[in-house]
């Protein structure tokens, strides 16, 4: 547990990457649509690049097999966890500064039981006090930070990532249930391709370009800047890529809905390497007491899932 817990965490520290350069990007270049998208085109060509570099052919085509065997299943978790989610946090960039958009994607701590609810899964009541316990410590830094900035602009900056939350949790356990087989509304996939972690991005990432064709198609923004091009294969190698690997990972070996819950959990942490993100390349000011408060709290809660499930264990 504490191995997944770590691994979450550093998928947490790349991942927050996404809401300083999304940011940069709504400051000083480009439509939100190609922040979104082209992400997703430039992981389409490294994971490709990657897995023909390493030797790992196999992986690929027994990708775009399984893709082509359950091409349906696999545009539907890909658009909802990989598209929906992050058009809507990119399109929240163009009103909130990074920390507070990371703030409020916090909203995916309790958002998680909810889904797994939904798939029939059963969260303990000690993983949802731990979750309000981190979600009240990221209530804190939000009040903290949220006070300067006008109310309007805070809600058109928070309201698209509190979908965004439910978005990816809900996608990715779509992904999970397929693996595991044990729902009848979902197709059973036992692949040697599903076991990689890369060959599962890989997978949603195909199901998610549809949505991106139909967003571009319906929106159609002017070209993208030179500046957003160089930014976006950053946001595609440090978030899309190694964070979501490194995400994927932990919960491909999380065996209960306690520890996918405690899984999820440890993104709390984007918004502590957001803020010094922010702190470090945008000038931001550091948090006062009550965000200290709030960090304190965040911390509080991820130590007692670790500890929980060890005496659990036990």
């Amino acid at each position: 547990m504490t191995r997944l817990i770590s691994i979450g965490i550093l998928s947490a520290f790349f991942f927050s990457s996404t809401f300083i350069l999304n940011r940069a990007m709504s400051l000083q270049e480009g439509d939100w649509v190609w922040t979104a998208s082209l992400r997703y085109a430039y992981m389409l060509l490294m994971i490709c690049l990657w897995l023909l570099l390493t030797r790992q052919g196999g992986v690929l085509s027994g990708a775009l097999r399984i893709f082509r065997r359950h091409w349906l299943f696999w545009t539907t978790a890909g658009s909802i966890g990989f598209g929906v989610f992050y058009a809507l946090i990119t399109y929240s960039a163009s009103f909130a500064p990074g920390w507070v958009v990371a703030t409020t994607w916090q909203a995916t701590i309790l958002a998680t039981p909810v889904v797994l609810c939904l798939f029939g899964r059963r969260v303990p009541a000690r993983g949802m006090l731990f979750s309000a316990l981190i979600f009240a410590g990221i209530v804190l830094v939000t009040l903290e930070q949220a006070g300067a900035a006008p109310l309007g602009k805070i809600l058109l900056g928070t309201l698209p990532v509190l979908g965004a939350a439910f978005a990816y949790p809900f996608g990715n356990q779509l992904v999970w249930e397929a693996r595991h087989g044990k729902s009848p509304r979902i197709p059973v996939i036992h692949d040697p391709v599903m076991e990689n972690s890369v060959g599962r991005l890989l997978l949603m990432v195909l199901g998610s370009l549809p949505f991106w064709v139909v967003l571009v198609l319906a929106t159609a923004p002017p070209p993208p800047t030179a500046g957003q091009l160089l930014k976006t294969a950053l946001v595609a190698v440090f978030a899309g890529v190694i964070a979501t690997s490194l995400f994927l990972h932990a919960r491909h070996h999380a065996t209960t809905s306690y520890e996918l819950a405690a899984v999820d959990s440890t993104q709390s942490m984007e918004v502590i390497f957001s803020l010094l993100g922010e702190i470090i390349f945008l000038h931001g000011a550091l948090p006062g007491a009550a965000g200290m408060a709030g960090v304190a709290l965040a911390m509080a809660g991820l130590i007692l899932y670790v500890r929980a499930q060890s005496s659990t264990a036990g």
